[in-house]
C-alpha cells in the first residue's frame, strides 16, 4: 500500500532563462510524496511549461492532487486515461520508481551505477550577441563537442554571424552543432533561412516553423538541406492513432522527447518504438525540471541503445534544487561516483 502526497514548490534560477516564450526567473513545481507502510518516500517532480504543456492548466497543483488521489485509491496507474496529462504521469512514475526500488537508481544499467556517463549537449541559452557569444566560449572551454544554440530571439544576421564564428574555430568533425528555432521562421522565409544555416554544417533545427502545419512540415522535411528535429510539434499528440499520424504525415528526421511534455517515460517509450520503426532518430531533454526530475528522465534514457548526445543539462539551473547525485564532467552527464569521470 502507498499514499501519495503534493507538495508545491518554486525553484529560482541561477540566472535569467530566456526562452522564446519569454525569460523565465522563477519555475513553479509539484512534487509527490508516494509513502510507503514502512514510512519510506519516494519523490516524483510534475513541472509543466506555461502556455507550452498541454495540461498546463491554471488549477494545476488541484488536478494534480485529485489525480493521485485516484491513483492511491486504485493502487495502480491508469496509463490510458493519464495520457493527456503528461507531467502529471512523469511525477507519479517517477515517485513509485523510487519508492519501489527505494533508491534514485531506478534501472540497473551502467549509468545508474556510475560507470558511464551519458553524452550531453551544452545549451546556448538565447540572450543579446555578447552574452551569447560568450556562453559559447564557456562551453567550448569547458570541453562540449555538441552545443545546441537557440535562434530566432535575436537579429538572423547577427544568429548567422554566431554560428559562423563557431565554424571558423571548429569543423564539423570536432564540434556538432544543433540549433532550435522554437517555431521563430516563417513559411515565407523558412527554407532561405535553411539555405544560409546549412552552409554552416548543421547538425539538426529544431522545430524551424510553429507546430500544427503537419503538411507544410512534412514538405520540408522532404527538402531541408537541414535535417529537422520535432519537438513543440509533439506536444499534445497523445493517442497511438494520431501519433501514427504524425509520424507518417511529417516523417522528420529526428524527434526530441521530454517525458514531462511528451508523456512521461510510458509515451516516449511508444514514441522511440514508432520513431525507430520508421526509421527516424531520437534524443531526450529535459523541460527545466529541477533535479528529482533531470535523475529521473536520466535515469530512464540510460535504459535505451543511446546514440546521440542528450539534452539532460538543465537541473542544474537554480539556486534551490534538491540535493541528487548528479554531476556534470566534460560533456557528459554522470550519476552517483562517477567511477570512469575524467
Amino acid at each position: 500500500m502507498f499514499r501519495l502526497s503534493v507538495r508545491e514548490s518554486r525553484l529560482q534560477f541561477k540566472q535569467p532563462a530566456g526562452t522564446s516564450r519569454g525569460v523565465y526567473t522563477t519555475r513553479d513545481v509539484c512534487y509527490i510524496d508516494a509513502t510507503d507502510e514502512s514510512g519510506f518516500i519516494g519523490v516524483g517532480e510534475c513541472a509543466p511549461l506555461p502556455d507550452l504543456s498541454c495540461d498546463a492548466v491554471p488549477n494545476y497543483p488541484e488536478l494534480v492532487r485529485s489525480i493521485c488521489k485516484d491513483v492511491e485509491a486504485a493502487q495502480a496507474v491508469d496509463y490510458e486515461r493519464l495520457r493527456n496529462y503528461p507531467s502529471v504521469l512523469f511525477g507519479i512514475e517517477t515517485a513509485l520508481l523510487h519508492l519501489k526500488h527505494r533508491t534514485t537508481a531506478f534501472f540497473d544499467t551502467p549509468f545508474s551505477r556510475g560507470e558511464q556517463g551519458i553524452r550531453i549537449n551544452g545549451l546556448i541559452w538565447m540572450g543579446t550577441y555578447d552574452e551569447m557569444f560568450a556562453r559559447i566560449n564557456e562551453k567550448l572551454k569547458a570541453g562540449f563537442k555538441c552545443v545546441k544554440l537557440k535562434i530566432g530571439a535575436i537579429d538572423f544576421e547577427r544568429e548567422l554571424a554566431l554560428i559562423a564564428y563557431i565554424r571558423q574555430h571548429f569543423s564539423a568533425d570536432v564540434l556538432e552543432l544543433r540549433v532550435d528555432a522554437n517555431g521563430a521562421f516563417s513559411l515565407d522565409d523558412v527554407e532561405q533561412k535553411l539555405a544560409q544555416l546549412a552552409k554552416y554544417q548543421i547538425h539538426s533545427i529544431e522545430q524551424p516553423i510553429k507546430a500544427g502545419q503537419w503538411q507544410a512540415m512534412g514538405n520540408l522535411c522532404r527538402n531541408t538541406p537541414i535535417p529537422i528535429a520535432l519537438d513543440e510539434e509533439l506536444i499534445g499528440v497523445n493517442a497511438t492513432e494520431r501519433k501514427t499520424a504524425l509520424l507518417d504525415t511529417i516523417r522528420p528526421q529526428y524527434i526530441i522527447l521530454k517525458p514531462s511534455l511528451h508523456g512521461a517515460m510510458r509515451g516516449s517509450d511508444e514514441w522511440i518504438s514508432m520513431a525507430e520503426a520508421r526509421g527516424i532518430g531520437w534524443w531526450a531533454t529535459s523541460a527545466l525540471e529541477s533535479n528529482v526530475g533531470l535523475n529521473a528522465i536520466a535515469q530512464w534514457v540510460a535504459t535505451h541503445n543511446i546514440t546521440l548526445p542528450q539534452g539532460l543539462g538543465t537541473g542544474l539551473l537554480f539556486t534551490t534544487n534538491v540535493p541528487m547525485p548528479l554531476k556534470i564532467v566534460g560533456d557528459k552527464l554522470y550519476y552517483g561516483a562517477a567511477q570512469n569521470a575524467e
